[in-house]
């Protein structure tokens, strides 16, 4: 029932999402720098499904990254993403989506990712796998760090991402190539599909990994988020991979310098 729920909500915002971004588009602020951006079509869709949610699930929390809220660590809520990606949203890149998670005693137990440049719809509940378009996914086969494809992002504060350029560069020589998309829920869902075999970032909300990396673990991958035990990648780090080259990427993003970003 959650995931579909989760789905219904997410099928509707993804339909806002496409039609709006030109009224969007005209009324454009700025959040934590003149980098980190959000648009009238951000705030409408947060609107839209906090509507539906509330509907359907009345008086059931809801943390969303525009109008913020709470994840409380006993019961059910929901974490939302009104629309991932919004820089590439702005620009007319085709790599941004609506996210919508139900967390029971704050872990990740349904979600879904609609994806609508792409018309995709990534969906899973925790113990019955993880979909694309209605079929089963799983991560790939990759056992060799040297042919892995890994995926990342970057803060929006100029030093910090300074410092995660450098452990980008440091990390290139020793995998197969590098990918920076834009939308850490495709991210996400792109290792859940063996599209790349690993994504790592730094300075993530809950909101931007709630359902991909739900996606992602139901598909097969080694999933580590914030708030875990520390293991030398740094406290706020969300690292996802397939199992192959789980513990070869993780040691070569320490040695990388991931744990001081």
């Amino acid at each position: 029932m959650l995931r579909a729920h989760a789905v219904r909500v997410a099928s509707e915002a993804a339909q806002l999402v496409a039609d709006a971004r030109e009224a969007a588009l005209a009324d454009i602020s700025t959040k934590s720098t003149e980098t980190d951006v959000v648009t009238a079509g951000d705030r409408a869709v947060e609107r839209l499904i906090r509507e539906r949610l509330d509907e359907m699930w009345p008086g059931v929390p809801v943390l969303g990254e525009e109008e913020g809220g709470r994840t409380p660590s006993d019961g059910l809520s929901w974490v939302v993403d009104p629309i991932d990606g919004t820089v590439n949203y702005l620009y007319g890149y085709p790599c941004y989506a609506v996210s919508v998670a139900a967390q029971v005693d704050g872990v990740s137990v349904a979600g879904a990712v609609a994806d609508p440049a792409g018309d995709r719809m990534w969906t899973a509940s925790r113990g019955d796998g993880a979909r694309l378009n209605g079929r089963p996914l799983r991560v790939s086969g990759a056992t060799r760090l040297e042919l892995t494809l890994v995926a990342s992002g970057f803060a929006y504060a100029a030093e910090r991402r300074a410092r995660q350029a450098a452990v980008w560069a440091a990390l290139a020589p020793r995998v197969r190539d590098l990918r920076r998309p834009g939308a850490s829920s495709l991210d996400l869902c792109s290792v859940a599909a063996g599209w790349v075999d690993a994504y790592y970032e730094h300075g993530l909300h809950r909101w931007d990994w709630a359902a991909g990396a739900l996606i992602a673990q139901e598909a097969g991958a080694v999933v580590r988020l914030p708030g875990g035990p520390e293991d030398g990648l740094g406290a706020d780090a969300v690292f996802v991979a397939t199992p192959g080259i789980a513990d070869a990427l993780r040691s070569a993003l320490i040695e990388c310098g991931a744990g001081k970003v």
